[in-house]
């Protein structure tokens, strides 16, 4: 049986560090072709995509997710600023140092609303914008309750350091797997020894606090997806727990698209429909030049 270490190290060994703004972090990139860009959200990294990214180098394109600094393999700077926009200013230096001028975006989860900003400053380099499963609508967003204790001092660290097995397995289960086949428990491990690694979670618990839950953030994003040039969609779990069917029509909402692809998954969907999200991606990449 794999333990975690095993989990960890295969990872690592798939992907390769690299460095940007000064910050050292770790990228999976394969394939060529124009590349797709995935980010992630929390409690996660690099590592939620590492089955979407082969998927879309089998695909003719290059399929690339980095580490957010303080999560997954990157490094966890203690000046650093870790609100969205911080790391979505980050992913722009991120972007620039992997050489990459123009991307499809796939966002996760927190990942959208950092990608959303990096994507509405720079719209001329983006060719195309996949949402799964991620808040938009900031101003109402809440916390589900399985992150909620996260934002709170004290309490944060207190939940944070009793999330080990059995419990935290049940808790991704429950939030993140419709299909309980799709991963084995060493998998499920290797998340939270990612996310504690080094500094036991702190970086993390300063990004859960870092959240923008503003009208003017909102504003912004409503603003910005809509007057996008590029095409865009909703791909999501249709029986994600924490970010239900009233978050997904707000994104619909947002972007302006009528209907959205519903995958038989929960919150953490690269996990179960990595074909599908690929096959969908690539549908909207030939979608590219055609106003949206």
């Amino acid at each position: 049986m794999r333990t975690v270490a095993d989990v960890v190290e295969r990872h690592r060994s798939s992907g390769r560090d690299f460095e940007a703004d000064g910050v050292r972090s770790f990228v999976l990139d394969r394939g060529d072709g124009p590349p797709v860009v995935c980010l992630h959200g929390v409690p996660a990294s690099s590592f939620l995509f590492r089955k979407l990214v082969p998927e879309f180098a089998g695909r003719g394109l290059r399929g690339v997710a980095f580490d957010f600094p303080g999560l997954g393999l990157a490094d966890r700077p203690v000046g650093f600023n870790y609100s969205w926009s911080g790391l979505a200013e980050w992913t722009g230096h991120a972007v620039d140092a992997l050489g990459i001028d123009r991307c499809h975006l796939v966002v996760h989860d927190i990942g959208g609303p950092i990608g959303f900003e990096w994507a509405i400053t720079h719209p001329e380099r983006v060719l195309s914008l996949t949402v799964l499963n991620s808040p938009v609508d900031v101003a109402v967003f809440r916390r589900p309750w399985s992150m909620q204790p996260f934002a709170i001092p004290t309490v944060g660290e207190a939940w944070l350091a009793g999330l080990r097995p059995p419990g935290s397995r049940w808790l991704f289960r429950h939030v993140g797997l419709a299909d309980q086949t799709a991963m084995d428990s060493s998998e499920i491990d290797a998340y939270f020894a990612l996310l504690k690694r080094e500094d036991g979670g702190r970086a993390f618990l300063r990004i859960m606090r870092g959240f923008e839950l503003t009208e003017a953030k909102q504003a912004f994003f409503y603003k910005g997806l809509r007057s996008r040039p590029y095409p865009a969609q909703v791909v999501w779990g249709q029986y994600d727990p924490a970010l239900g069917e009233n978050r997904r029509r707000a994104v619909q909402d947002a972007l302006g698209v009528e209907s959205a692809t519903q995958l038989r998954a929960r919150h953490f969907l690269p996990e179960e429909q990595s074909p599908a999200i690929a096959a969908a991606v690539v549908r909207l990449a030939g979608q590219q030049a055609t106003p949206h």
